[in-house]
């Protein structure tokens, strides 16, 4: 979901303060029709998932409460090329000072969204979800997050704080998975100075990932009884022996394929049989959606 104004509008303003910085120089020499009453309409030039309207009608809230955003379309749906999405009303001044803004976040998080639903649909059928990842553009996590949901993914952890994900580094800092397993195990019993459970920054319950490469991490990561096994770029062969081992398991864990996942090669890897496919490329290789605001009666 989006999230609440009182976390949106701190970040919407330091955009448009990035943009209109001492103020609008080309819009300030409209005097005096710059205060009039005029209306816009947006239209997409290229078919695409749009997502994104709600913030932008925001914007220009932030902006000018006198301005009127009307989407035309439903958020997160498929429209054609040249569809009217959204109708604009306001002062002159307001619209040309919003447009920017407004439009570059609606054409980033449509852009996502319709990489992402283009990756959704190549499993559509297919039990094994796809999952987002935290390579996303600082400042716009929320955003870009939300865009991927609503293209069809599921959302994986939004920060370090949400679940503990053992990566490569971790497991080669702590020299092995039985070592830092054993040191999380310790934190989560609550063996701290005050015996409490969450005594070394560990929320309860939280879940518990573990990257793994090879069939005998795999294994290490069966014993220690973790929530989810990723299985990091694995040949499709190896990735299929691991789905098979861990299914074995009287309650075995979740399991997720990570690592290099293109629009070529994730109905193969999802055939294998694992839960999720995690990627980044919905957001770190999204195009944005082409959309434009034409004004209507300026000049008349």
């Amino acid at each position: 979901m989006l999230p609440p104004q009182f976390i949106l509008d701190p970040l919407l303003q330091i955009w448009l303060r990035e943009d209109i910085g001492r103020g609008d120089l080309s819009t300030q020499a409209l005097a005096p029709v710059r205060d009039e009453v005029r209306q816009g309409v947006w239209q997409i030039k290229q078919a695409g998932v749009v997502v994104g309207l709600p913030v932008a009608a925001r914007v220009f809230e932030v902006l000018d409460a006198e301005v009127s955003f009307m989407p035309q379309v439903s958020e997160g749906e498929f429209w054609a090329a040249g569809t009217t999405i959204a109708c604009l009303q306001g002062p002159l001044a307001a619209l040309l000072m919003g447009e920017r803004v407004a439009l570059n976040l609606v054409m980033r998080l449509s852009g996502v969204a319709t990489l992402t639903r283009r990756y959704a649909d190549q499993i559509a059928d297919l039990p094994t979800q796809l999952v987002d990842t935290r390579k996303t553009t600082p400042g716009l996590r929320l955003l870009e997050k939300y865009a991927t949901r609503m293209g069809g993914a599921v959302n994986h952890r939004l920060g370090l704080d949400d679940a503990v994900m053992l990566k490569d580094n971790h497991i080669a800092a702590a020299g092995g998975i039985g070592a830092v397993m054993q040191r999380l195990r310790q934190g989560a019993r609550g063996d701290g100075p005050s015996g409490r459970v969450g005594d070394h920054g560990i929320p309860h319950p939280i879940s518990i990932e573990v990257e793994t490469e090879t069939l005998d991490q795999v294994e290490e990561a069966l014993a220690w009884g973790v929530d989810i096994i990723m299985l990091d770029n694995m040949p499709l062969d190896r990735m299929a022996e691991a789905v098979r081992r861990i299914r074995q398991q009287p309650a075995p864990p979740l399991i997720e394929a990570s690592g290099n996942i293109t629009l070529e090669t994730i109905r193969a890897v999802a055939a294998t049989g694992v839960d999720y496919v995690s990627t980044s490329a919905p957001i770190t290789q999204a195009p944005w959606l082409d959309i434009s605001m034409t004004l209507q009666g300026v000049g008349e």
